[in-house]
């Protein structure tokens, strides 16, 4: 191998490590803007107060279950 051909090597191995650190840095940033989002999402969501479930039935559902349905 020529100098040549090793400089040009040596170059393009950089230019694809810069590649790769760039592309980490990118999808980094659109993870902390996807997280970002999310959480106010998250946080826009109204609370609700959940009634106990047996409270809302009428007592005699909930007291069998058909085996051969």
């Amino acid at each position: 191998m020529d100098a040549v051909s090793v400089a040009s090597m040596m170059s393009a191995m950089q230019q694809a490590k810069l590649q790769d650190q760039v592309g980490t840095a990118v999808m980094r940033k659109a993870l902390d803007v996807q997280e970002s989002t999310a959480q106010a999402l998250l946080s826009a969501l109204p609370q609700v107060q959940q009634a106990p479930a047996a409270a809302s039935n009428p007592p005699h559902l909930g007291n069998s279950v058909n085996v051969f349905a």
